[in-house]
């Protein structure tokens, strides 16, 4: 019986690429698809609605906001899958990180952008040097080896559930990653194509939320060796 497939989606003024994400979703494997749509000025949810996703409004902003409100709206799926609504990822690659799970070989299969030299490339500097820190140190505090902490990602829905996700913002990335790590998840990397994405980026596109970014994400490591 083929895998229940849930996409959640979220999603801050990006009218211009969340159709070309949804275009390129192989929709006919996937049982829903939920737009997050994170307090939007633009017409975010308009478009997506028009492609036939369902959208949900989370006030809230904050990156781990949004996907806190698409996990409370999901049915009852097999496996999660985060995406980005910028088009910087390949959204036809979510057959490549699903496979893993659907042939129960893994739990949780993380899509890096460091692999591949043109993805890596099309990485601003700030986020290349800032996923090398963050990874440096959980490999060095949790003894797993990763080499980003890609927004692109695919996860048993039981294993969602039970790591009990919670931050609201830029440590959601981390969070996930260290929880699947101390929660003894079968984790896999593979390497996903990556490309500049449409607009500028809310976080390392300023100065500002780069250092905000920054912050939290070492906040989150250090918050988790010491509970």
């Amino acid at each position: 019986m083929p895998s229940r497939i849930s996409v959640i989606i979220p999603a801050f003024n990006e009218e211009q690429s969340i159709g070309l994400v949804l275009d390129d979703l192989p929709q006919n494997l996937i049982h829903e698809i939920i737009v997050v749509d994170n307090n939007s000025t633009d017409n975010t949810a308009q478009v997506a609605r028009g492609k036939g996703a369902k959208v949900v409004e989370e006030k809230r902003r904050g990156y781990g906001s949004a996907c806190l409100k698409g996990i409370a709206e999901l049915g009852h799926p097999d496996i999660v899958v985060f995406l980005d609504g910028d088009f910087s990822d390949y959204p036809e690659e979510i057959v490549k990180l699903v496979q893993p799970i659907e042939s129960d070989e893994m739990d949780f299969v993380l899509g890096s952008r460091m692999i591949i030299p043109e993805s890596r490339a099309a990485l601003l500097p700030q986020s290349r040097y800032g996923n090398q820190l963050a990874v440096f140190l959980i490999r060095l505090f949790f003894r797993h080896k990763y080499t980003d902490l890609g927004p692109f990602r695919a996860i048993r829905y039981d294993s969602l559930k039970s790591i009990a996700m919670e931050d609201t913002n830029f440590g959601w990335t981390v969070e996930m990653q260290i929880k699947a790590v101390k929660k003894r998840l079968r984790i896999m990397e593979i390497p996903v194509k990556y490309r500049d994405r449409i607009g500028v980026s809310k976080i390392t596109g300023t100065f500002s939320g780069t250092i905000k970014a920054g912050t939290k994400i070492i906040y989150t490591i250090f918050k988790y060796l010491l509970t």
